[in-house]
């Protein structure tokens, strides 16, 4: 059945080389190999395909996200890797760009070199 069969996530790049060296150097995903449409990636045992496309509009919104243990470490590090973290002016955010969602959960947010936006999320 569908629902136990291992996901794929799809991200859009207008370049792939540009695309595969964030998410591979800066995030540290396993590059696994192209095909000639996208770079092929492996984040934690989920193929994530980084999909070349002439055109499109980044979304306003999250496409791809982490459930990470500890944000503020991981915020740093990332940081230290060049990384800057979204800040939305209606939002109440920590310093570190950190925002508590009424279900006490912690979330950041950041983009890739296309303009998508990831988050982090410490439930």
């Amino acid at each position: 059945m569908i629902a136990t069969s291992p996901l794929i996530a799809f991200i859009p790049t207008r370049d792939i080389a540009q695309a595969r060296s964030f998410y591979e150097e800066i995030l540290g995903l396993r590059f696994v190999g192209e095909d000639g449409f996208a770079a092929i990636m492996e984040a934690n045992g989920t193929m994530v395909r980084i999909a070349c496309v002439e055109e499109f509009v980044p979304a306003a919104y999250t496409i791809f996200g982490w459930n990470v243990a500890n944000i503020r470490s991981e915020i740093a590090e990332l940081c230290g890797r060049g990384v800057s973290f979204m800040r939305y002016p209606d939002m109440q955010q920590s310093d570190e760009g950190i925002w508590t969602a009424p279900s006490g959960a912690q979330i950041a947010w950041f983009r890739d070199p296309d303009g998508n936006v990831l988050s982090l999320t410490q439930f």
